[in-house]
């Protein structure tokens, strides 16, 4: 997820052109969807709770006592972490250092963790994909192995203090490729990106054969997309343990189309699936001066504090019976706190496009309707 870039036009044309392409039967699901299991991974994405607790920032559960936001989240449901990592942000935070810091934190709790490698230095989703800056000037061999090297050195320094990740992203909304553009798919050519999520892939299994390898793309809206991606990959030879879709309703339509798309995912590759990102506003007023990102909502949740739960409610159970595994709200603890900005380049001033989306209030009150269940 990226906080400051249009998610309206992140499609590309290509891929537009691929769905015109494809014939209606294949923009549904099957019909014999399984059976609706349980969630196992209830997750929440806290990559920014680190700063705003370095800056004095408060959460309180619903009865108003103060207490560390991943107790409070512990409290109503959410068993899963997941943490973005950039290679060397400005601001420092999200680096290897901070990841591993906090990662012994969400290990101390008996939380699990989910390490989102965004293999850049900033925000990657489907409308960028910068390389880091170390990485510059690199080919798609000398990636290759630039790639292997970071996930393997990240993934063993955590082990070696104790916080294996139970599961890593190879990349973050990578619907048409990441590490650009020698990782771009252009012209329908998975071969770059193939060779890269490879590396990822061998890296992680390399430092531990039970960490989980997700793949993640935005592409619960539509089932041409996916299948245009996953099938790409696919024909590569690459592998993966778990799908990741995003699914934001303003964004990725009803929830019956997620479902649907869901479903087909797993029945498609017969691996897992996860909604790796959701959420949804509780207001649309903004609490600072940086504009919202999201400033209306879909029809049926309104935007208020039952609303917010509602639909989060309605994501998790369409997700459940169409036969995910998990769902992963997008950075709940993200209220608006000075010094805690969208920018890793300006950290200080940048401020919040999600204040509206967290599930604390601007005074760190938490919503007490919201609950992750199984």
């Amino acid at each position: 997820m990226s906080v400051h870039g249009s998610r309206r036009t992140m499609k590309v044309g290509a891929l537009l052109a691929v769905a015109a392409a494809l014939p209606a039967a294949l923009l549904t699901s099957p019909t014999s969807a399984a059976a609706a299991g349980s969630l196992s991974m209830l997750g929440a994405d806290v990559s920014t709770a680190r700063r705003a607790l370095d800056l004095g920032a408060k959460y309180y559960d619903a009865n108003g006592n103060a207490k560390d936001p991943l107790d409070i989240l512990k409290g109503v449901g959410v068993n899963y972490v997941r943490l973005r990592i950039w290679n060397d942000p400005a601001s420092g935070y999200n680096n290897k250092a901070k990841v591993l810091a906090y990662a012994k934190t969400v290990k101390a709790k008996g939380l699990k963790l989910l390490v989102d490698f965004h293999y850049s230095d900033t925000w990657a989703d489907p409308g960028k994909q910068y390389k880091p800056a170390a990485w510059s000037g690199h080919g798609i061999s000398r990636l290759q192995t630039d790639v292997y090297n970071y996930t393997y050195d990240v993934c063993n320094s955590l082990k070696a203090q104790g916080t294996t990740p139970d599961s890593v992203q190879i990349g973050n909304e990578i619907n048409v490729g990441m590490l650009w553009d020698d990782g771009k798919v252009v012209d329908n050519d998975f071969t770059n990106l193939g060779l890269l999520l490879k590396s990822g892939y061998n890296a992680t299994k390399a430092c531990n054969s039970g960490t989980k390898v997700v793949i993640h793309t935005a592409d619960a809206d539509s089932d041409a997309h996916a299948r245009w991606f996953y099938d790409g990959i696919k024909a590569k030879g690459v592998n993966w343990d778990i799908t990741g879709l995003s699914y934001y309703c303003m964004w990725h339509g009803t929830l019956s189309n997620m479902g649907s798309v869901v479903s087909d995912m797993k029945s498609r590759y017969g691996k897992d699936v996860i909604i790796a990102e959701t959420a949804y506003p509780f207001t649309s007023g903004n609490a600072d001066g940086t504009a919202n990102s999201v400033t209306s909502g879909c029809s049926g949740y309104p935007l208020t504090w039952q609303g917010q739960a509602a639909n989060f409610t309605a994501v998790q159970n369409t997700a459940r019976s169409a036969g995910a595994i998990g769902v992963f709200y997008w950075e709940p603890t993200w209220y608006a706190v000075p010094g805690n900005g969208w920018d890793p380049a300006d950290i200080d001033n940048s401020g919040d496009g999600w204040d509206n989306m967290a599930t604390f209030n601007w005074t760190g009150q938490v919503n007490p309707n919201i609950k992750w269940t199984p």
